[in-house]
């Protein structure tokens, strides 16, 4: 149970090249690879044949060849080849999918694609800003549905006990938040005022002292996560970005969710700063320290799912009420998606 009409991560542009990728979104199998021009591609991995999955064929030029009997299938997923056949049979195809990259990623487009618009990407100023420095950011598979990991970053409070040694502080636990739902997506926020500086940011931060901090965790639908660090000298809280101290710290974490099936999701991300733009130490302190800490929260997050499938939970906290509301949005978003498809079918 998915919404389908959206960008999802498919890979890392690294990662993507000159060889056949098989790649599960979705609960559905893609095989991915790029063109000699580069372009990335994205086909159904299955021969409507015999099944035998297309990654384990042969790429040649821009076309896939089938490694059991030789069928062809180019980019747009139409078969060019059927080897002893006269006539090339009209369910000789495969399903192609919409792809674009960009931030370093390769996404592709789930539903309709008609609706594939690269412009619906998240937009991300900062991304070349030569005064931001980005570290490039990794990717993961946890254990658990993609929902779990949703509720996770919109649920600031979980830092103090998951996160004590990187993101949590004692003196951060119990403070109220603001949940905001909008058209696009859940905000959860909340100010600590005049508190110690978490271990992860305190070898960053240009001032000394106790902090002001801003914890902004904004989840989009369907499964992609804006986190928002903003650690400002002790009473020198603003909500407005122009009238920050000079020694402000702003981390924002990109977190792009990509659901593999319903007990299993691929985690992407990446951090941009406002400092130290061209310093890769600092870059490769980041990647190792938040994978770390992110390795804490799949802990957590395949343990719930093991154990919410055995039993459910018997109450929510005032906490869950980010997670909540969204949690019911994209509900509401996939029943008005599958009732499209079911109008379409029918007539």
């Amino acid at each position: 149970m998915f919404v389908r009409n959206a960008w999802y991560v498919g890979a890392l542009a690294t990662q993507l090249g000159r060889s056949l990728q098989p790649v599960r979104m979705l609960s559905e199998n893609l095989v991915m690879y790029r063109r000699e021009d580069g372009q990335p591609v994205a086909l159904e991995d299955s021969c409507p044949h015999r099944r035998l999955p297309l990654s384990k064929g042969r790429l040649i030029g821009d076309q896939v060849e089938c490694g059991y009997h030789g069928l062809t299938f180019d980019c747009s997923g139409s078969c060019t080849k059927a080897p002893g056949v006269a006539q090339i049979p009209k369910s000789a195809v495969v399903r192609s999918y919409p792809c674009t990259e960009q931030y370093g990623l390769v996404w592709v487009w789930m539903g309709d694609p008609e609706l594939a618009d690269p412009a619906k990407l998240i937009d991300i100023p900062e991304w070349n800003n030569p005064e931001w420095g980005v570290n490039r950011g990794d990717a993961m598979e946890l254990d658990c549905n993609y929902l779990y990991v949703t509720d996770n970053l919109l649920d600031p409070s979980h830092v103090s006990w998951v996160h004590q040694s990187s993101f949590g502080s004692p003196d951060i636990i119990g403070l109220p938040l603001s949940v905001k739902v909008e058209d696009n997506g859940v905000t959860v926020s909340r100010w600590s005022k005049n508190v110690e500086v978490a271990p992860f940011y305190k070898q960053f931060v240009q001032f000394d002292g106790n902090c002001d901090r801003k914890q902004q965790y904004e989840v989009r639908f369907p499964s992609l996560a804006v986190i928002k660090a903003i650690f400002l000298p002790a009473g020198a809280a603003t909500e407005e970005p122009s009238e920050y101290h000079k020694d402000v710290f702003l981390m924002d974490s990109y977190n792009f969710l990509t659901p593999i099936d319903e007990e299993h999701t691929r985690y992407f991300w990446f951090q941009l700063r406002n400092f130290s733009p061209d310093d890769e130490a600092i870059s490769k302190v980041f990647n190792e320290d938040v994978r770390h800490a992110f390795m804490e929260d799949k802990v957590i997050l395949e343990a719930v799912h093991t154990a919410l499938k055995e039993r459910p939970a018997a109450l929510d906290l005032p906490l869950d009420s980010g997670p909540l509301r969204f949690r019911r949005k994209i509900s509401q978003m996939i029943q008005a998606e599958q009732a499209v498809a079911s109008e379409t079918t029918t007539a």
